[in-house]
């Protein structure tokens, strides 16, 4: 246990991905908790802006840049789409906006449902630094997971990730099929802010095509090959 408020500092300052201290980020965190009254616990805010990042945010695996600006928080924000990283970093601000301490965790998942143009873009179906947020409620670390929003889940068969702020919601293990989704096989630790030079370097290294290949443009690309 952390009793100390010095060892939450670096989870809840702003940085430079986090940037929580960003009006945009500010407003949406507001808009986000502002039904919810300041005797109610940071729990309860947390599940709030768990479930908002989630479903507000469309999930797109199709479009990354390798500029830092594109990972911002804020940016993801503006865009309203966002890979598992990018959702992640987006959570992390809107909490460390509602003072709650939070920091990103990354995994090596499996992730056996693909669409083609993914299998195609990423030639494996392994996944490197699959992101997710860690949250400091009640004592205690717990993971959450915001990446595939509930109508992404619909189309893919798989049950939305769920978070009461207790367990950790951390990855898809089988779809509503009862078949294998997703495996975590390598843990990447945990980080005050976005170790962005370790990430791209690992996806140019794992996925030559990522930033080469001209993937449709709509934003919902990604949703609408999921349903083919």
């Amino acid at each position: 246990m952390m009793n100390q408020k010095s060892n939450f500092d670096v989870y809840l300052k702003p940085t430079f991905f986090i940037n929580s201290d960003s009006p945009r980020i500010q407003e949406y965190s507001q808009d986000i908790c502002s039904g919810i009254g300041f005797h109610r616990s940071q729990r309860d805010r947390a599940i709030a802006l768990y479930y908002r990042v989630r479903d507000d945010i469309r999930y797109d695996p199709y479009h990354i840049e390798d500029n830092q600006d594109f990972m911002r928080a804020s940016s993801v924000l503006k865009k309203r789409t966002g890979y598992c990283v990018g959702k992640a970093v987006l959570l992390a601000a809107v909490a460390r906006a509602q003072s709650i301490p939070a920091r990103l965790g990354f995994a090596d998942v499996q992730n056996h449902l693909v669409t083609k143009q993914l299998k195609a873009m990423m030639e494996t179906d392994l996944f490197v630094y699959h992101g997710y947020v860690e949250l400091y409620l009640d004592d205690q670390w717990v993971k959450a997971t915001p990446a595939f929003n509930g109508s992404l889940c619909r189309k893919f068969n798989v049950k939305p990730l769920e978070f009461d702020g207790i367990h950790d919601s951390i990855f898809h293990e089988f779809d509503t099929l009862g078949h294998r989704h997703m495996e975590y096989v390598n843990d990447r630790g945990t980080h005050a802010d976005l170790p962005f030079d370790k990430i791209h370097e690992a996806f140019k290294k794992y996925y030559p095509k990522l930033f080469e290949m001209n993937l449709p443009q709509e934003s919902d690309a990604f949703t609408r090959d999921a349903s083919v």
